[in-house]
């Protein structure tokens, strides 16, 4: 235990010591000599509230038995969370059998502290000693990795729900704002187009009028495509269009139709030629004429406008979907999953990050469901494609197979990234094992990945070379040879 000017050292009376090392919970149950050899080998060390016992990275020298106080440790890369709180009646440190070199965080006291440290080179008299102290050791360590890697789970879990859960808000955004948009200015628009059908009804055109108008204004609507206004603007060629719209504008200019560079605008979108207006001016007066024009060019507006919530609205639903599909919300545990949708629908979680990246596809055409937990295959996609995304560093190929030999179903996700070096193929999968850099992973993606294969009774494999980088996963088809 590394010291500081505030931690103190005194000796207590032997008795005191034996005392509180009958609270310690994993030294439950020895002989009285027992609790007297380490007692009497020990080295007490004595800290004030908050007082610095140890810092990340300092070597371990001694097995620590705490008698009062807490001991919080933090990971300087983990932010405020502390990843392992050490109580009064716990041993920690290095203990025999151990393979720990370093403090894995800063050591900090809650409250005053007391310990009682056992130097490493005094292991081999102690387990000679007090043999039971072999098996008491072996149970603390087990409990001890169980906690650590129950807590660093849960922060990987905690990093992919945010990471989610920005990818989501980020998709949700767009067509969410577009249709606050695209509703908000449809309101003006509808007051707009009510005060021009009401000029043009003031007018009180004849039947023959009316009947021609009518023609004129469905003959014009099916210059629209079927696509509908938004699509035919998408696919109109952008120089065409200008053209259009220039020759539109002199056209209003010249029959005297106010706000002509809107109405033009508009009327640009479709493909309303200049010989169609011609046609209305033939049989519409001067005065008809405008309020016409622009009584028809604020309709398409207002369509327009709709269709662009309703696109939205419809897009929002889709991931809304898109999320229930991925999560298997109101499902069974185990589900008859379609891998390829799988992956369309983590895909669909990921779009954020999609910019730059190309994917293909290369899906077997009426391959099988396969019986499985959906949500958690979904964890292993997840965690593979975002692996091969963070590879490709914003540009690149993204290649998803979904295939069948025999009787498992085979799931594949090349990237065209920079590789992973040959000397780190045998490592990618251990637990806490990252090649990305402090702070951006915790080393779980992998290894959780490969134990929920090997829950389905598949196993993933990887090869790598720089440009083309595959994770591939097997898994069983039927539910018997899975579970």
């Amino acid at each position: 235990m590394a010291s500081t000017t505030a931690i103190t050292t005194r000796r207590s009376p032997t008795e005191a010591i034996i005392a509180a090392l009958r609270q310690v919970s994993p030294l439950q149950d020895m002989r009285d000599e027992d609790y007297r050899w380490l007692a009497e080998h020990g080295t007490e060390r004595f800290a004030p509230p908050g007082g610095l016992l140890f810092r990340e990275g300092d070597p371990v020298t001694a097995m620590t038995i705490l008698l009062r106080g807490e001991v919080q440790v933090q990971r300087q890369n983990t932010g405020p969370m502390a990843f392992f709180i050490a109580r009064s009646g716990q041993i920690t440190g290095v203990l025999p059998f151990s393979r720990m070199k370093t403090y894995g965080g800063d050591g900090r006291t809650i409250g005053d502290g007391w310990a009682l440290d056992i130097a490493k080179e005094d292991f081999p008299a102690m387990l000679a000693a007090i043999p039971s102290m072999a098996q008491r050791c072996v149970t603390v360590l087990l409990s001890r990795v169980r906690e650590v890697t129950r807590l660093e789970q849960q922060a990987e879990k905690l990093n992919a729900i945010g990471k989610l859960a920005g990818n989501l808000s980020h998709e949700l955004n767009n067509p969410a704002s577009a249709a606050q948009r695209a509703a908000r200015t449809l309101l003006g628009e509808l007051r707009h187009y009510g005060d021009q059908k009401y000029q043009l009804g003031s007018m009180c055109l004849n039947e023959e009028q009316r009947a021609r108008y009518g023609e004129w204004v469905g003959k014009a609507r099916a210059s629209v495509p079927v696509g509908g206004i938004a699509d035919a603007q998408a696919a109109a060629d952008a120089l065409e269009q200008s053209d259009r719209e220039d020759a539109i504008t002199r056209w209003l200019d010249a029959h005297s139709v106010s706000d002509a560079w809107q109405v033009a605008s508009t009327l640009a979108e479709t493909n309303i030629s200049v010989e169609l207006l011609d046609e209305l001016a033939a049989f519409a007066n001067a005065d008809v004429l405008p309020v016409a024009i622009r009584s028809f060019a604020s309709a398409l507006r207002a369509e327009r406008m709709t269709e662009a919530v309703l696109d939205s609205t419809a897009r929002i639903f889709d991931l809304i979907r898109a999320i229930k599909d991925y999560s298997y919300m109101d499902q069974a545990a185990v589900q008859d999953v379609d891998l390829a949708a799988a992956l369309d629908n983590t895909l669909t979680m990921l779009n954020s990050r999609m910019n730059g990246i190309t994917v293909e596809r290369c899906y077997e055409p009426e391959m099988p469901c396969i019986n499985a937990y959906g949500s958690e295959l979904n964890q292993v996609f997840t965690v593979l494609i975002e692996n091969a995304l963070d590879a490709m560093e914003g540009s690149g190929t993204l290649r998803l197979k979904v295939a069948r030999s025999g009787e498992m179903a085979v799931v594949e996700v090349w990237d065209s990234g920079h590789g992973i070096a040959p000397e780190l193929n045998s490592r990618i999968f251990e637990p806490f094992f990252t090649t990305k850099a402090v702070g951006d992973g915790l080393g779980l993606g992998l290894d959780t990945a490969q134990r929920i294969v090997a829950r389905h009774r598949g196993f993933i494999t990887m090869e790598s070379k720089p440009g083309a980088t595959c994770f591939q996963v097997r898994l069983p088809l039927e539910l018997t040879e899975a579970y």
